[in-house]
């Protein structure tokens, strides 16, 4: 097995008081490890996002203990939590979130230019991070004129230009027809192995389970089973 990069145990989190209190996640436990891609399972409003929130230091919890990356979110404060995600953490969206004004390779050099990289240093490893999800010939073309599954190469490469330790894609395929949904999850199986990359996928899009190394299913704000593949 190979080494654990995320330890999460009895996660709970809710919103709102009194009467009003929702439970978001009622004790979550989970363990993720180095090179593997994990798929997060189950119905909307199961607790999915909320639970890749907490793990990527987007939202507090109110209870139990998260460590990712030899990290204690509990401890941490807002600024900690902001280089935490800009170094450690890469996102994919299901909108793709790509500046459309932006060329693909801008687009892909956005999250070094914000870090301080100078211009050039950037262009260059975002060209080289196009050319590994095969977009060497769109370099200069603005979303508008890509297809939704280059659009979403561009948001993969994006996400990973900075390097990070494990990369959280929300629903990467519900907007993408089968084709293209196959080749970004056959791109993600691919950074998994190649980059040794951790990928947190969560999805309710059952055409890509094949893909996992392991699912974990959630339901009613718990993970009821882990499954292997």
């Amino acid at each position: 097995m190979n080494k654990t990069i995320l330890h999460c145990k009895d996660i709970i989190k809710t919103y709102g008081s009194g009467e009003s209190k929702v439970f978001a996640l009622r004790g979550v436990t989970l363990d993720v490890y180095e090179r593997e891609l994990l798929m997060i399972v189950g119905p909307s409003g199961c607790g999915k996002t909320t639970f890749v929130s907490v793990i990527t230091a987007l939202l507090p919890f109110d209870s139990g203990t998260c460590n990712v990356l030899g990290y204690d979110l509990a401890t941490m404060n807002e600024d900690e939590k902001a280089l935490f995600r800009g170094k450690l953490v890469g996102f994919v969206f299901q909108t793709f979130n790509l500046l459309p004004s932006l060329s693909a390779v801008e687009n892909v050099a956005l999250p070094l230019t914000i870090a301080g990289e100078k211009r050039s240093v950037a262009i260059q490893r975002a060209k080289a991070m196009l050319d590994k999800v095969n977009l060497s010939a769109k370099y200069h073309f603005i979303p508008a004129h890509l297809s939704g599954g280059e659009q979403q190469r561009v948001a993969i490469a994006r996400a990973l230009v900075h390097n990070p330790a494990f990369i959280v894609c929300d629903e990467p395929t519900s907007s993408l027809d089968h084709k293209s949904g196959q080749i970004v999850m056959e791109l993600l199986r691919k950074m998994t192995k190649e980059e040794e990359k951790t990928m947190i996928v969560v999805t309710h899009d059952n055409r890509i389970y094949k893909y996992a190394d392991r699912m974990a299913h959630m339901e009613d704000g718990k993970i009821i089973k882990i499954e292997e593949n």
